[in-house]
């Protein structure tokens, strides 16, 4: 929706997660007969909540962890990991530091360069546990370590940075191409992030497998207070799945879509579940289990960039296994516990019995949606009043 400011300039309304309810059906559904399960050309996960590719979250033992229980986790081809041989003494380091000197000891321990060796032995080690290995490159690092990386084993790529668009003009490099990239590979290809229905449909016109749809949401993320630049999470999804869902009524293929970032509740991941997402992309929600490597902290991904850091340390104040973050039990009412549970619930009462169903689930615009009738949850800090 536009509204005319000027002659010639329009302003557009986008909402997030806590501007938008999700309308229940008049049909609901047994919640042991509710799928949540979503697919990658081939690949089948249990459940539709990836963990995102922070060094704080994914480690190996942490991947091989997380697909066991039946998901996909995703490492940061870039970070850590790759570039020390010892990178528990190094996170003990990033943890050691004090919130004022926390930046700068990030900026300095990413600038150990990385080995080809290092990225290796995490693909390896991924792998001969039986895990699906997926890993996170930026553009550049695509075009450097891209062929590298799935002649090693890869089983899923993902190309990710702040904004990743088609077009890149540059006077000073070569900007990687999306469609010579998937041309030349023969696995699945997860690229992003957008946040617009015309540049989605580009990337899956040049051959991604999936579009990751977020810009600036996620909770160590300073990107939309440094830049000004980001749409809120439930519009951008409804863009990027509207733009799939003609890809796929023209070309008869279907690329899927995954929300990435802002979301650390199971309402909101329904929300995007509901809004058009196949599946979800989260980082800080894990922070605070045990098999983390760098619990209870968490750092945004451009936290290290050694000009403009766009990222801080945060500390995550609980300790929940993965297990019961995932599927219960949990004493905790505020949906931040039994996150696949929360999931199925809603899709129970929107009469879906899987993720395509969810889809079409009627939004209403909310904006006392969170607050009404909870005052006595907000004056005790309890339930959805924390």
């Amino acid at each position: 929706m536009k509204f005319q400011l000027t002659k010639s300039r329009s302003i557009h309304l986008a909402l997030g997660f806590d501007d938008v309810s999700l309308v229940p059906s008049n049909t609901t559904v047994d919640p042991r007969d509710v799928d949540v399960s979503f697919s990658l050309q081939g690949y089948s996960f249990k459940f539709p909540i990836i963990a995102s590719a922070m060094d704080a979250v994914v480690s190996p033992d942490f991947a091989i962890n997380y697909f066991n229980l039946g998901g996909l986790a995703v490492i940061n081809l870039e970070g850590i990991f790759t570039r020390y041989e010892n990178p528990e003494a190094v996170l003990c380091s990033i943890a050691n530091a004090s919130d004022e000197d926390a930046t700068r000891v990030l900026q300095e321990v990413y600038r150990e360069p990385i080995k080809k060796e290092l990225m290796t032995k995490v693909i390896k080690r991924i792998k001969d546990k039986g895990a699906v290995s997926a890993g996170s490159l930026t553009p550049r690092a695509t075009r450097d370590f891209g062929k590298f990386v799935v002649d090693e084993g890869l089983d899923i790529l993902v190309v990710q940075s702040t904004v990743t668009t088609p077009n890149y003009r540059s006077t000073h490099t070569t900007p990687l191409s999306i469609a010579d990239l998937t041309a030349n590979l023969s696995i699945p290809v997860l690229v992003g992030n957008c946040v617009t229905y015309e540049v989605a449909y580009e990337l899956m016109e040049a051959g991604a497998s999936g579009i990751l749809v977020g810009i600036g949401p996620g909770e160590a993320c300073t990107t939309r207070a440094v830049t000004g630049v980001g749409v809120p999470q439930i519009t951008a999804t409804l863009e990027v799945a509207e733009a799939r869902n003609d890809f796929e009524k023209a070309k008869g293929k279907r690329v899927i879509v995954i929300a990435d970032g802002g979301m650390r509740k199971g309402g909101q991941m329904a929300k995007a579940l509901a809004g058009g997402a196949d599946a979800l992309m989260v980082g800080s929600v894990f922070a605070g289990c045990p098999e983390t490597p760098a619990s209870p902290f968490h750092w945004g991904m451009a936290t290290s960039d050694p000009n403009l850091p766009r990222g801080t340390r945060v500390r995550v104040n609980k300790e929940v296994p993965l297990e019961n973050l995932l599927f219960g039990p949990t004493s905790v009412t505020d949906g931040s516990e039994n996150l696949v549970g929360c999931i199925v619930a809603s899709m129970s009462m929107c009469g879906a019995g899987n993720i395509r169903e969810f889809q079409g689930t009627n939004l209403a615009v909310s904006l006392s949606f969170l607050s009404e009738g909870k005052s006595l949850q907000k004056s005790q800090r309890l339930g959805m009043g924390t």
